[in-house]
């Protein structure tokens, strides 16, 4: 069972994190991704000169245990290299999973209780020498060292013996891990406690990173882990405040074609004011004409002024990430035990009210289903509760009426923060909504951490909160086991299964659709078994959160997937 998750990492904090305030700007796909040298063609991304990133949030934790690959935008891609990667491709095309140090994706046995991977010949890191499936390993036995939590939970979960494993730092742990077999210098196998058929997914994270035992310097290695992506760190200062990047000379475009590292430097600044880091992209002065914000988003008032500005429009894209903003029930606490009070909520919200509140349609788009409307995930289009783009209160007060609650007053549980996802906004349009089908809401603001604390305590879940969640990779696997798969319910940590759903056939579905290797075939299932839940009307999905990004003008080659839904550094050339 998984303890922590994705939301436990970019959520819990006192802010969102960079997931959910990082949807990169992309307007325009990718140009043509051969440098021309000095041919006089100013349209062709060419090596050289230095991108500026600058960013709200610091680049903390620069350790690959502790990081999540899509946060902090892609700056740890720059550094560290996995078995598997995402395809650096423009929108739909950028989720699929590609190898990275790896030869292939993995090779599953039989029943996918068993990955292979073999490692690219060459790959080295920044000091010459080469990367061995030994150090794939340790890189990945050190993430479960308590000293280095912050990471990726899956391991845990999924490896024989992950459980009760305490990292290589303990007497006990030195020895290792018998599930991670390592037979020659290029050869790595994984065996799991059960299948999983998107392991090559779980690959991409930066736990799979390659660390040499004898540089790892356990919490310090963050200030300066030993790179095997396109470039090494030179500076890391105030954890992660600037982060400054220059080449890896070791480092070979001929066994990395997915990142095409343009820039010979890379400064990240962070720590700065959105306000700031808008004015600067949009005034694009001395360094600022070449940098971007893999964490800042344009808000209603600057969109409105962007409109007005050929050039800034220009320069404007957008991105999304794979991510549902909703409200969640407990049926546990009266009167949401009741399944028809739940479908007349679901009827009387006004999601055109709710969208406004969030941003406008620029920032925010409805949503009636949980899974993201991608075909990565398996969306399945449907609407159970029909309540169109205002609601729907005549129809709700019949269910109220239906269920003998004709007088009804509950409460919302909302966090205090101004952040458009979980706001004050979005709770008072809730609730006006709600009022014109005869239900009184009572707002209960909490400020973000002892929000998170709430709605995540499977003691004291609210019976009716606003609510989100993101995937760790674009698939329902880690969109929708979290949140209904009854044996992930925690009941002393953290709890994302709201509902505390248990169903028998929910649960042989998901451990089904795990099995498959065919990701397609698997993304079906998942769509379909998004519907089935859906009928339950234990959550109301509100909407997607949509990125509008500000890059600067002497910035080339933007590239967004719609696997991160974040401005593709490596991709990224200056003039």
């Amino acid at each position: 069972m998984r303890r922590r998750s994705v939301i436990s990492r970019r959520v819990a904090a006192a802010a969102i994190s960079v997931v959910l305030v990082s949807g990169a700007a992309a307007c325009a796909g990718p140009q043509d991704a051969e440098p021309r040298g000095d041919s006089g063609d100013q349209g062709k991304p060419r090596k050289g000169g230095t991108l500026t990133v600058l960013n709200a949030a610091p680049q903390t934790d620069f350790d690959p245990a502790r990081l999540y690959t899509s946060g902090g935008g892609n700056v740890p891609s720059l550094v560290f290299r996995t078995l598997t990667t995402r395809d650096r491709e423009d929108g739909a095309a950028g989720t699929k999973v590609v190898p990275d140090l790896a030869t292939d994706t993995g090779r599953p046995n039989a029943d996918a209780t068993e990955w292979t991977f073999t490692l690219k010949e060459g790959v080295k890191y920044e000091d010459g020498t080469p990367i061995t499936s030994a150090d794939i390993k340790y890189g990945v036995e050190r993430s479960f060292a308590a000293e280095l939590s912050g990471g990726a939970p899956y391991l845990r979960d999924w490896l024989i013996g992950g459980s009760t494993y305490e990292g290589p730092f303990t007497r006990k742990g030195k020895k290792g891990l018998d599930s991670i077999v390592t037979p020659d210098d290029r050869t790595i196998v994984f065996k799991l406690r059960k299948p999983e058929g998107e392991f090559p997914y779980l690959a991409t994270q930066t736990q799979f990173t390659p660390v040499p035992r004898a540089k790892d310097t356990g919490t310090r290695y963050e200030e300066r882990p030993v790179s095997s992506g396109p470039y090494r760190v030179v500076r890391n200062e105030s954890d992660g405040e600037r982060l400054l990047l220059e080449r890896n000379p070791h480092w070979s475009a001929k066994t990395d074609p997915e990142r095409k590292a343009y820039p010979d430097t890379i400064d990240v600044r962070s720590g700065l004011d959105a306000a700031v880091i808008n004015q600067r992209l949009a005034t694009g002065t001395g360094a600022d004409a070449a940098a971007v914000t893999t964490d800042t988003n344009l808000g209603p008032a600057e969109l409105a002024r962007v409109g007005d500005d050929k050039e800034l429009a220009s320069r404007v894209g957008t991105g999304r990430f794979g991510y549902i903003n909703y409200l969640a029930f407990n049926p546990k606490v009266k009167p949401f035990d009741n399944a028809k009070v739940r479908q007349a909520i679901s009827y009387a919200i006004n999601r055109t009210s709710v969208i406004n509140a969030a941003g406008g349609s620029a920032l925010a788009e409805p949503a009636t289903t949980f899974l993201p409307e991608k075909k990565a995930f398996g969306h399945r289009p449907y609407d159970h509760f029909p309540a169109g783009a205002t609601g729907d209160p005549a129809k709700a007060r019949q269910l109220l009426k239906e269920a003998g609650r004709e007088k009804l007053t509950i409460t919302l549980t909302h966090s205090t923060e101004q952040n458009r996802q979980t706001s004050p906004e979005v709770a008072t349009a809730v609730q006006e909504a709600l009022k014109k089908a005869g239900i009184t809401v009572k707002l209960q603001g909490l400020e973000s951490n002892a929000f998170n604390e709430a709605r995540w305590d499977a003691k004291k879940t609210p019976g009716f909160f606003l609510s989100r969640w993101g995937a760790d990779w674009p698939s329902g696997a880690p969109f929708l086991a979290p949140i209904f798969d009854g044996r992930q319910i925690v009941k002393d940590g953290s709890n994302y299964n709201h509902a505390q759903l248990n169903d028998p056939a929910v649960n042989k579905e998901i451990d089904e659709i795990n099995k498959l290797t065919d990701l397609d075939a698997a993304a079906r299932r998942w769509g379909a078994l998004d519907e089935r839940i859906g009928r339950l009307a234990l959550d109301v999905p509100l909407f997607h959160p949509v990125y509008k990004r500000l890059y600067g003008k002497d910035v080339k080659n933007i590239v967004i997937s719609d696997w991160t839904g974040v401005l593709d550094i490596s991709q990224v050339a200056v003039k």
